[in-house]
């Protein structure tokens, strides 16, 4: 049985046979962007956390739009990039109590693209190299998200970087 609890704009919260409490969230895409062991990332505002964070380009899934298809506008949107989209993962976000999942991909044939950010969002690209990210957010000097650091072990682990 579910009993909804809440639902707003963006989640709803349920409690499940009597027991377990969840929320209910779009899926999200993140699209991890290289150039050799360099790494494409945007700093925003994060007000759940009370910080700027350094991630790779992300969004959710509109209803009843494809995954790839969500990471080609994101892409548009925040960082003004096109290009081929390759699958490289999926993973839950937060499986012990929501059902949201994130489909990683990685772009190559890097294009310009044009794209408007979402209102009210302020974002800031840079490169950077992925080995130094890695370390700064393992040593707790930056907050970034967990599909990010799965971005940057994949560029790692391509070229042939140990961590």
């Amino acid at each position: 049985m579910r009993d909804v609890k809440f639902r707003g704009r963006l989640f709803t919260t349920a409690v499940l046979d009597g027991r377990w409490e969840v929320v209910e969230h779009p899926d999200a895409v993140a699209i991890v962007v290289a150039r050799g062991r360099e790494v494409l990332g945007v700093r925003q505002a994060r007000p759940a956390i009370g910080a700027t964070t350094w991630e790779i380009p992300a969004g959710l899934i509109e209803p009843g739009e494809a995954p790839e298809r969500a990471a080609a506008r994101e892409l548009a949107e925040e960082v003004q990039l096109g290009g081929e989209l390759a699958l490289v993962s999926r993973l839950y976000c937060s499986p012990g109590f929501s059902d949201e999942q994130v489909y990683l991909y990685e772009l190559t044939n890097v294009r310009q693209a044009h794209g408007t950010p979402d209102e009210g969002e302020v974002l800031t690209s840079e490169w950077r190299d992925a080995l130094e990210v890695w370390r700064s957010v393992l040593a707790g000097a930056e907050a970034t998200s967990g599909v990010t650091l799965l971005g940057l072990r994949h560029v790692l682990a391509r070229a042939g970087t140990p961590v």
